[in-house]
């Protein structure tokens, strides 16, 4: 099962989908909006994805960690539009005859998702709305200052990758 969707999440559907008579244990794993980040507040996430492709690299992923680890199933949705303090952003989910290769699904999926997917957030607070990790890529500066060309880098980028950047 993976799904982005613009819905709350259902933690009982994902366990539902990788539970099975052999699986001794089932780990799950909740991504939360949280109400700092980076030392900036921050009241509002939104987040835009590629869906499509995004839907597809997170098949990739589920069916790389089934392979690895003998007998594990997982599962994930990631959520997508606007999301407030305390919302349930990705939910994560993995069963195995025993614990431990439960715990090595969920983490791997999770982290896979987070390395992977083409997904973009964009966070609000105080200061304004920015782009997280976003680089103006046409530009050579890493300090996360504007360059010669006026183009903010990292937080202070308004676009995300692939934009125009303006």
């Amino acid at each position: 099962m993976s799904r982005i969707r613009a819905e709350p999440l259902p933690l009982d559907e994902l366990i539902a989908a990788v539970s099975h008579p052999g699986a001794g244990g089932i780990a799950t794993f909740l991504g939360v909006v949280r109400d700092v980040n980076e030392g900036r507040s921050v009241t509002l996430l939104e987040y835009e994805a590629y869906g499509t492709m995004a839907e597809a690299e997170l098949e990739r992923i589920l069916s790389e960690i089934a392979a690895e680890i003998p007998g594990v199933r997982v599962a994930a949705t990631h959520r997508v539009g606007a999301l407030r303090v305390g919302d349930v952003a990705v939910a994560c989910a993995a069963s195995a005859p025993h614990r431990g290769e439960a715990f090595r699904g969920c983490r791997l999926l999770i982290d896979r998702i987070k390395e992977r997917l083409p997904i973009w957030k964009r966070e609000h607070g105080p200061d304004g709305p920015y782009w997280v990790g976003w680089e103006d890529a046409r530009c050579s500066g890493e300090d996360g200052h504007e360059d010669a060309h006026g183009h903010a880098h990292g937080h202070g980028g308004t676009a995300p990758p692939g934009s125009a950047g303006v």
